[in-house]
């Protein structure tokens, strides 16, 4: 079922819309402007109803923060507005309403409406989720990776909690696709990709293609020493396929690992820390490939040495 969130402080007039809406739609009430903002932004709501007058925050500073956040700011705003209101219709609808519902409520019309803007969010949602997914894999892609990175290096550094950044590459990818050719080739990154999609599936794991054969992770909360183990697991798990490689380079296809975890404080770059955790990705090639090599949180290097590794 839909969820719809009622923003109105008036209780007579909330309960009027939840009737007219509660047979099809999973419908919220929040009375203040500030509790809608806790509530669009901690739930999945297809549709906000707005009524531009209320105390405090009013309508319209509600509809400018819920457009300047990234979370909330997809989500498509219907205003509640009276019959003689038509300049808080125009001020509202450039600050980014999609329509405006007037008092008194007449039920049809308000159904309809809710409907179509619906029926245009989540149209809107499959669209660029396509051109969000890389096509071959069906994970994130690079422009999806740009987007969801900058929103949680802010989410960390403002919950003051350890982010991680993974970089995956497959080991001797080249000579793989010279010997058994593209096709085959796509398949291994495809494998490659739901290996190590199986393993990130929390909330708070993301998972995206970075280029050609290379991958990147980005995993909230958990210490150094915790995401390091859980990435030796996938590196494990992708040797484990058994994807013949060509026996002159490797037995297996494999993939190295390099990352960092750090908990960022106002004002570092994220992109610092990628090139950090880009360099433990370079050192696991350099010590021998088929490894994870890790930054922890004092930038302390963590290798995970092999029983092939001759010291």
């Amino acid at each position: 079922m839909e969820k719809v969130l009622i923003v109105d402080d008036s209780i007579v007039q909330a309960a009027q819309l939840k009737a007219i809406l509660e047979d099809e739609y999973d419908v919220t009430i929040a009375q203040r402007a500030e509790e809608g903002l806790r509530w669009a932004s901690d739930e999945n709501f297809s549709l906000i109803l707005l009524d531009v007058v209320m105390p405090g925050m009013d309508g319209f500073t509600l509809l400018k923060k819920l457009q300047e956040e990234i979370i909330t700011k997809n989500i498509p705003v219907i205003l509640i507005t009276s019959l003689s209101s038509v300049a808080d219709e125009q001020r509202g609808l450039v600050l980014g309403a999609v329509d405006y519902i007037t008092k008194p409520f007449e039920p049809l019309i308000v159904k309809a409406r809710i409907n179509t803007h619906i029926k245009l969010y989540h149209y809107r949602r499959q669209i660029e989720q396509q051109s969000m997914t890389d096509q071959l894999t069906g994970i994130a892609n690079r422009r999806r990776y740009e987007q969801y990175s900058a929103a949680k290096w802010s989410e960390a550094v403002r919950l003051h909690i350890p982010i991680s950044i993974c970089m995956f590459d497959i080991d001797r990818f080249k000579v793989y696709n010279d010997t058994f050719g593209h096709p085959a080739g796509d398949k291994v990154i495809a494998a490659v990709a739901q290996t190590a999609a199986s393993n990130l599936q929390r909330s708070t794991d993301f998972l995206a293609r970075y280029g050609g054969e290379e991958f990147v992770a980005l995993v909230m909360g958990d210490s150094s020493q915790q995401i390091f183990g859980h990435l030796q697991k996938i590196r494990q798990e992708v040797e484990n396929l058994h994807i013949s490689h060509d026996p002159s380079v490797a037995q297996w296809v494999t993939v190295s690992i390099g990352g960092v975890t750090v908990i960022p404080e106002p004002g570092n770059g994220y992109d610092f820390y990628l090139k950090i955790a880009d360099t433990m990705l370079y050192d696991a090639k350099k010590k021998g490939r088929n490894r994870v090599v890790w930054a922890d949180e004092n930038l302390k290097q963590l290798w995970e040495k092999r029983s092939s590794d001759q010291h």
